[in-house]
């Protein structure tokens, strides 16, 4: 799955990875390769996601994610 993680200062990340777990509205989530299409609103908490090499962990400050055919935007306010 192709990730990006993008403030409204700066791209924060971007890359392959295998796993994402966000801080959705109405509770944590994960999602994997071949996910459903997906959107949802973010709150403040922990972005974690799975790269080839090691779990990497970003702190969000709200936001939204979609997912659409394995790539997946998170639009944060702030991490």
């Amino acid at each position: 799955m192709h990730l990006e993680i993008i403030t409204p200062e700066k791209k924060v990340f971007e890359g392959e990875v295998s796993e994402i777990m966000v801080p959705g509205s109405h509770g944590r989530f994960q999602m994997l390769e071949n996910h459903a299409a997906i959107i949802s609103t973010l709150v403040n908490g922990t972005v974690k996601v799975k790269t080839t090499s090691g779990i990497e962990t970003f702190e969000l400050k709200g936001g939204v994610v979609e997912l659409l055919s394995n790539k997946v935007i998170i639009l944060a306010e702030s991490v």
